[in-house]
């Protein structure tokens, strides 16, 4: 494996930075404009830059029959399902929880993938999302007593866990020819088509497009969607495995985030979850190696 360089540790640490910060800016978007409308506009706003990225100044190809299919599949999991529920989901669950949640993916999807690459789930693997789960419960137990989590909250996170998974199951499973910036630009863009007719149906129009908005709005589409992203890829081009190192950081800015920028409480059992995540995380890591 090779050596740590200056550049590769900036391009880590920023896309923790980054990344981690989405359910944080999620819920500064939400106090202005309900979830469903926030996000929708979101994924369409990112669709479209993506979009244009692709095809009119990269000038990748177009989709092309089944094509088309595979793009949509994996946006209705990828997008529209997991992140259309995970915001539901934020507007009940502390967002330093959610950082918790959703980092333990990688690991969820390990186990699911094991079907398709028809390969035995090793014990540590089981351990892992044990753990990890665990800590979250642990985590989440004082903020139940509060306004900052309930029950159904949890439940749906655990959902959108499971959404994102198999969407990232489906997404290896499928031999792409396309280039990677136009499978992401579609997905995101249909993603955000899916949730539209929802979001006009089921919230009552009662938004507030302020400052708070817009802000949180750039921020989520492109430093989170596109900034990101290409980071992570970045990494991964590098060394997928050594790339997984990153996430710990994840939790971590997480829950600095929620604590400073939203007084979300930070509790003895918030620090005990949060150990127990990036233990898990790290037995995960070491599972990949």
């Amino acid at each position: 494996m090779k050596n740590l360089d200056a550049k590769y540790i900036l391009t880590g640490i920023a896309f923790a930075l980054l990344w981690a910060s989405a359910s944080t800016a999620g819920k500064f978007g939400i106090q202005s404009v309900e979830p469903l409308t926030f996000f929708t506009i979101r994924f369409l706003a990112a669709g479209i830059l993506l979009l244009v990225f692709s095809h009119m100044i990269m000038r990748y190809a177009l989709p092309t029959g089944i094509e088309w299919w595979q793009v949509t599949v994996f946006g209705a999991f990828n997008t529209a399902l997991y992140l259309g529920i995970f915001i539901i989901a934020l507007k009940n669950v502390a967002a330093g929880i959610t950082t918790m949640a959703i980092a333990l993916n990688p690991l969820l999807i390990g186990i699911l993938s094991s079907q398709t690459l028809k390969r035995k789930v090793l014990w540590r693997e089981w351990l892992s999302i044990f753990i990890g789960m665990l800590g979250v419960a642990i985590a989440t137990l004082p903020l139940l007593k509060t306004k900052h989590a309930t029950v159904s909250g949890v439940l749906l996170i655990v959902l959108c866990m499971l959404m994102y998974s198999i969407g990232s199951v489906y997404y290896a499973s499928v031999k792409w020819k396309l280039q990677r910036t136009t499978i992401n630009a579609w997905q995101v863009f249909f993603g955000g088509l899916m949730l539209l007719p929802f979001a006009w149906i089921f919230e009552s129009g009662t938004n507030s497009f302020d400052l708070k908005f817009f802000l949180s709005l750039t921020w989520l589409v492109i430093p989170v969607s596109i900034g990101a992203v290409q980071l992570w890829l970045r990494l991964l081009k590098d060394d997928a495995v050594r790339a997984s190192i990153w996430l710990f950081l994840c939790p971590i800015f997480g829950l600095t985030y929620a604590t400073f920028l939203l007084d979300e409480p930070f509790t003895l059992l918030t620090a005990l979850g949060a150990a127990m995540v990036l233990t898990a995380l790290y037995i995960g890591q070491r599972v990949k190696a």
